[in-house]
């Protein structure tokens, strides 16, 4: 069984929003408001678009997208603050994945 990526959250520059995955909606509510902080003021930094995405293998990767036309859009900045917030939130990371495998595919 192939199991498709998953999004958790995500939050956009260019439309100033922030989502949730309704399917996370029974994460405790500090750790969604600790995501919405991360994501938004990612975004608000260096711009573009950054989706926390659960991939086939339940692994968390922080996606980076920017409109081709974004002068304004820091790429190298941009991974720069993602190596940051992966050494700085791997506890945190590392326990969304595990919530994920548990919750949602069922492992052990």
């Amino acid at each position: 069984m192939v199991q498709e990526r998953v999004v958790l959250c995500g939050a956009s520059a260019y439309e100033q929003k922030y989502y949730l995955n309704g399917a996370f909606k029974s994460l405790p509510s500090g750790i969604q408001d600790e995501l919405k902080i991360l994501c938004v003021l990612f975004t608000e930094d260096v711009g573009g678009v950054l989706t926390l995405v659960f991939d086939e293998e339940g692994t968390l990767l922080l996606e980076v997208t920017a409109k081709e036309n974004d002068f304004f859009f820091d790429d190298i900045g941009s991974e720069l603050k993602i190596r940051r917030i992966q050494r700085e939130k791997a506890e945190l990371l590392q326990a969304l994945e595990m919530y994920y495998r548990v919750f949602f595919r069922g492992e052990e």
